[in-house]
């Protein structure tokens, strides 16, 4: 009998372990995510009180190169809300200069994958991805800064941590949470291209995400006022968040899907858009996104 512990790969990834449901019918682990979520939250002042050289819109380019990123490595859901938790976190104490923003991007995502894969992303991977704008002692010294700034608390709550216990306690049929759960994970990484999301709480933007998931099903689109406001009320029940905040809150992630959720997975042309910061020329099938220049 061989006690080899058999695992499967996909690709060069080896897929993780399922998730216990056990875990989610015990509500301390809830209870422990809510108490420590304040800790790593950040406000959005810092572009005006930390960030002399690094604006709203960097910060936007560059999330969105980073989750672009963390798509095309099939990265687990949670690297991309962990690393841009770190990006938020150093920027909100440490100044740097617009043109080492890709630098901090990429040495987050190289922590938040070592953090939370079982084959986290490579240095030599992640220049690759940067056009080599970013070299590999570069990374290394940047992820050392990162590391020292964060203190090495690097295990952040996201609203990636809450969304498998919110669903659960929705009581939804299996089809209904697998469908909701793929399209809240989805809706979540989008609310992190967005600055304002970080003044909210990840249970918050995780009720939003699930709330704005489920009422959007085809299922239920036709259950009409009484249908979203049932699921509003189970969402404040769970996660005792404020009825107002979590309306407001709803609403951001329905203007975030409205106004982003078409642009999903493109990078903008030096054609069409010739004063974006990050640009690239058309790219084909199996090219990556490393065709970009930071050019601030």
């Amino acid at each position: 009998m061989s006690l080899g512990c058999g695992e499967t790969y996909v690709g060069e990834r080896i897929v993780r372990a399922q998730k216990d449901p056990v875990l989610l019918h015990d509500d301390r682990i809830l209870q422990n995510l809510l108490e420590l979520e304040e800790r790593y939250l950040v406000s959005t002042s810092y572009f005006e009180c930390v960030q002399r050289d690094v604006q709203p819109y960097m910060r936007k380019i560059v999330s969105g190169w980073m989750m672009q990123v963390c798509d095309e490595q099939q990265c687990e859901e949670d690297v991309f809300p962990l690393s841009m938790n770190y990006l938020d976190r150093f920027l909100s104490i440490h100044p740097i200069h617009k043109t080492k923003l890709q630098a901090l991007g990429s040495a987050c995502m190289l922590v938040a994958s070592k953090v939370k894969e079982t084959s986290p992303l490579t240095t030599e991977k992640l220049v690759i991805y940067t056009d080599y704008s970013v070299q590999p002692q570069d990374l290394l010294d940047f992820e050392m800064l990162l590391l020292m700034k964060l203190k090495w608390d690097v295990l952040a709550v996201t609203p990636i941590d809450f969304v498998d216990h919110i669903i659960h306690h929705l009581d939804l049929d299996n089809e209904t949470c697998a469908l909701a759960r793929k399209d809240a994970t989805s809706f979540i990484h989008l609310c992190c291209t967005d600055h304002k999301f970080s003044v909210y709480t990840p249970s918050l933007i995780a009720s939003g995400s699930v709330g704005a998931a489920v009422i959007g099903l085809p299922c239920h689109k036709e259950m009409g006022i009484r249908f979203r406001e049932r699921i509003l009320f189970k969402l404040q029940q769970i996660t005792q968040i404020d009825p107002d905040m979590l309306l407001e809150c709803l609403e951001q992630v329905d203007s975030v899907l409205r106004t982003n959720l078409l642009h999903i997975g493109s990078i903008p042309s030096k054609d069409t858009h010739p004063a974006d910061p990050l640009y690239g020329a058309p790219r084909p099938e199996d090219s990556t996104p490393t065709d970009v220049d930071m050019v601030f």
